[in-house]
């Protein structure tokens, strides 16, 4: 699965992600830091990439857009340190059927995983 992971996570997620199999590419890697919510959307789509985020402002983008967008996960942890963000989305990554997630709208709690999926 092509992903985009946002400036919220561990840099260190992306060669775990990549070491399953996964194309993965930062907002940091494309020098976007600081950029606002629709210009990473947009470079998200453009790429094809699933978008990786904590960020809830992304969720009202993706029910926004058109249909066949490239789908996003929202992380949303209690007490979201970099170990447990990383523990929690490489086993989403590692033990869930991601590649079915396009266009999905995929919110992640500790205990919990609700996909919203394309009407």
């Amino acid at each position: 699965m092509k992903i985009k992971l946002d400036e919220n996570l561990p840099l260190r997620l992306a060669p775990r992600l990549a070491a399953l199999g996964h194309d993965v590419v930062t907002v940091r890697d494309e020098g976007m830091l600081g950029a606002d919510d629709a210009r990473i959307w947009e470079a998200a789509q453009l790429e094809e990439r699933f978008l990786v985020t904590q960020d809830l402002g992304f969720s009202e983008i993706a029910h926004g857009a058109p249909s066949g967008h490239a789908g996003v996960l929202l992380v949303r942890l209690q007490e979201p340190s970099r170990p447990d963000l990383l523990r929690r989305v490489e086993a989403i990554f590692r033990d869930e059927n991601v590649e079915s997630w396009a266009g999905c709208i995929v919110a992640s709690t500790e205990r919990k995983l609700r996909v919203r999926h394309p009407k």
